[in-house]
């Protein structure tokens, strides 16, 4: 290999561009090293070193035969600073969601980009996009789309069982807000099953923080006789604060929900022992429900906890 292309390569980790080698060598240079199998065409005016190549099937394009950040990098360099990873690319790459083999890369441009899909990359133009702060961010060093966009995106593209899971942990991780989500939705005025993703903001608004959760809310905990209840309460007792899932504060009852693998350890069952107690000095009852008994007996459960908010003293609210 020319060793003008060889330090090509080696400055753009494997990559390199038409535009990078017609500055510093003649075209043939690129031209033998493909003959010789040592470089492989990724997409237009972009190339790789062909010891890049990890799948041996020979029917896929090139792009989709190299590691997804070889291929990301490739795409980059093809849109030449006018485009950012966006949609199911912007989830691996805010570590929310890994793309498995097969999937293409995403790219978002400004609408008048001459860009367009090759295979195994799939491009699209938005209005009023710009490759800049606050709608794209730099992560790992690569311009990618910012998360609530992306997970706004990304809900008619993913499985149905998969959807509330991404949005739940990325609120949970405190990596965006319910209120960002609904600002991200609202730029995103025609998609499929809108409608189911409008709900579960609602729900994540209200406080709810797992599956487990909504189903509670919307099947047990909402209704006639039922308090506002606080989701996620912040408590302070003494030195330690304690979060609350569903707190009623006049009755000072803080319902837990038991998730289907919860206290299998006993150092977990010691830890929410001690956590009770604490919050026994302060007044506040502590009911759990299991998972099991919330799906399988919600009217029972309904009954429960409005029999033990009854019993209650109404207290002055926590300060």
């Amino acid at each position: 290999m020319d060793p003008r292309l060889r330090d090509l390569l080696v400055r753009g980790d494997g990559l390199v561009t038409r535009r990078d080698v017609m500055r510093v060598a003649p075209w043939w240079t690129v031209q033998t090293a493909r003959r010789a199998d040592r470089l492989v065409r990724l997409l237009p005016g972009v190339y790789g070193d062909a010891a890049l190549i990890r799948d041996t099937d020979a029917d896929l394009p090139p792009l989709a035969r190299v590691e997804p950040e070889v291929a990301r990098r490739a795409a980059l360099a093809y849109a030449d600073g006018r485009a950012a990873l966006s949609r199911l690319t912007a989830l691996d790459v805010w570590g929310l969601r890994r793309q498995p083999p097969g999937e293409p890369v995403y790219l978002d441009l400004p609408r008048g980009s001459g860009l367009r899909d090759r295979p195994h990359l799939l491009v699209r133009r938005r209005s009023g996009f710009a490759i800049a702060p606050p709608q794209v961010v730099t992560r790992g060093g690569l311009p990618v789309t910012r998360l609530d966009r992306a997970l706004v995106d990304c809900w008619p593209l993913l499985p149905m069982v998969d959807r509330p899971g991404l949005l739940i942990r990325a609120v949970n991780d405190r990596l965006t807000t319910p209120q960002r989500l609904v600002t991200a939705l609202a730029e995103v005025p025609r998609m499929s099953d809108r409608a189911a993703l409008r709900a579960l903001l609602d729900r994540l608004a209200a406080g709810c923080r797992s599956p487990l959760e909504i189903w509670g809310h919307d099947h047990v905990f909402t209704g006639p006789g039922m308090p506002t209840f606080t989701r996620q309460a912040r408590v302070r007792v003494g030195a330690r604060t304690i979060y609350l899932d569903m707190f009623a504060e006049a009755e000072r009852v803080d319902i837990e929900l038991d998730g289907a693998t919860s206290h299998g350890d006993p150092t977990e069952r010691e830890i929410d022992l001690h956590r009770h107690a604490l919050l026994a000095t302060v007044g506040i009852l502590v009911v759990r429900f299991t998972h099991r008994r919330l799906l399988a007996k919600p009217a029972q459960v309904r009954q429960e906890t409005l029999a033990i908010l009854a019993t209650r003293p109404r207290y002055p609210m926590i300060k």
